[in-house]
């Protein structure tokens, strides 16, 4: 194992506090590689040879790089930069008694417990009305702020026996005392380099500062926040970048509002990658046909994280069994699609795989146990190609700090690396060759 993958993995979440700041760290790495930065407003004059990327909403991401061929299909992977957390209400402060909280509801499915009695944190995006224009800019405190404190045992005796949490109650942040009333729009604008009354618009979410760590007995773990989905979203980057002597069109896709539906106009459930492929195309000057006959010969992988063995719950896997952390990258099937891997993905997948040396386990729900989805079977309603659903095995999905395979994100990857650089041809409807 090259143990410096996962220090750059914790260093590269701990540098995103949010979907918008996984999307700038990207950005800037795809930069630094010689990626050229697009504008969805501007037209594209792409070349053989180029590499680049275009943002949505600064939260979502897509890089692609054009064969010296100049052609080809698509060979595509996406993943989710947003994560579980709380998100700061437009009224911000509610200050009542001796203290002042933080107004917030939640993002997605949490585990509520988890963010009591931790340092928390606040970042996201400021728009600023200044000179007639506004500007976004994104913001991090960077401090430990706010905490959410739990009720001693002595006043809820309920506390190790199921207790039902309410959001509304139980899980508003502490902020101050009762002086502080007021301070909070103004920490949000010093951090913005702005006044008060230049802040025309704000999505701040509630972070957990605690840093990641690799641990175990020979250092096979990983715990930190957001591991679903910033490690595989890490993990599809750097193999991405890695690819050489590129065949089809390889395309990185990180989207954002995956953990509440991804029907937004950045989430994959939007038309932003079909509008991309569709202008590749055409910068291109092929013709829309030739653009669905390179569909044809596309492929998708939907990298999202899946749910390792439990050591304490082993009854919640699927009789067959179920992956375990380090045991490599996880193919996930659900016979309703939730997850869209089918015969002819599984098949090309594992291939990859093969090439690569890469270890592959399987994931299925146990039948009486609905499972989550993600984005695979979102994206490919808009764009029908074959696509796969894969992960790495993690603990505590949805907690404020995950714990995972320090191995998994190196596997991951290498098949990356082998996935980008391949290319699919199509015999009829029938027979596929790598």
């Amino acid at each position: 194992m090259d143990k410096k993958i996962p220090e750059k993995l914790l260093d590269f979440i701990e540098k995103a506090p949010t979907s918008c700041h996984a999307v700038k760290n990207i950005a800037d790495t795809l930069k630094n590689a010689g990626y050229s930065e697009l504008y969805e407003h501007e037209m594209w004059k792409l070349k053989p040879g180029g590499k680049y990327f275009v943002t949505k909403n600064q939260s979502s991401i897509i890089a692609f790089a054009i064969p010296a061929g100049g052609g080809g299909g698509f060979m595509i992977a996406a993943a989710h930069s947003d994560s579980p957390a709380f998100r700061i209400k437009a009224v911000s402060e509610n200050c009542g008694g001796h203290y002042m909280q933080l107004n917030t509801e939640g993002y997605g499915g949490m585990i509520y417990s988890t963010w009591l009695d931790r340092p928390l944190s606040v970042a996201g995006k400021v728009a600023v009305s200044r000179g007639g224009a506004i500007e976004v800019k994104l913001i991090d405190i960077d401090g430990d702020i706010i905490v959410i404190p739990n009720v001693a045992i002595h006043m809820n005796r309920q506390a190790n026996s199921g207790y039902a949490y309410n959001p509304a109650v139980d899980l508003q942040p502490l902020f101050s005392s009762e002086a502080g009333k007021g301070s909070f729009k103004k920490l949000i604008a010093d951090a913005a380099g702005c006044g008060e009354d230049e802040i025309a618009g704000s999505e701040l979410t509630v972070y957990n500062r605690q840093k990641g760590m690799i641990w175990g007995y020979d250092g096979e773990f990983i715990s930190s926040p957001r591991l679903d989905d910033l490690q595989c979203a890490f993990a599809l980057v750097e193999g991405f970048m890695a690819a050489e002597n590129i065949k089809s069109i390889p395309v990185c896709c990180i989207f954002d509002n995956e953990e509440v539906g991804s029907g937004t106009m950045q989430g994959a459930g939007s038309a932003f990658l079909t509008d991309v492929l569709c202008r590749i195309y055409e910068s291109l000057g092929k013709s829309e046909t030739e653009h669905k006959m390179a569909l044809s010969r596309s492929f998708m992988v939907s990298a999202d994280n899946a749910h390792a063995v439990h050591p304490n719950h082993p009854e919640y896997a699927d009789k067959s069994g179920g992956p375990y952390m380090n045991g490599g990258i996880v193919i996930k099937y659900n016979a309703n699609q939730r997850y869209t891997t089918d015969a002819v993905s599984e098949a090309i997948f594992k291939t990859v795989c093969r090439e690569a040396d890469v270890p592959v386990q399987v994931y299925a729900n146990r039948a009486d146990i609905a499972g989550g989805s993600t984005l695979g079977h979102i994206a490919v309603e808009k764009l029908p190609v074959h696509c796969i659903d894969i992960g790495l095995a993690q603990l505590a999905m949805h907690s404020s700090y995950e714990t995972a395979g320090a191995r998994d994100t190196e596997y991951l990857i290498k098949a990356m690396k082998v996935y980008f650089e391949k290319s699919i041809t199509p015999y009829g409807d029938k027979a596929y060759k790598l």
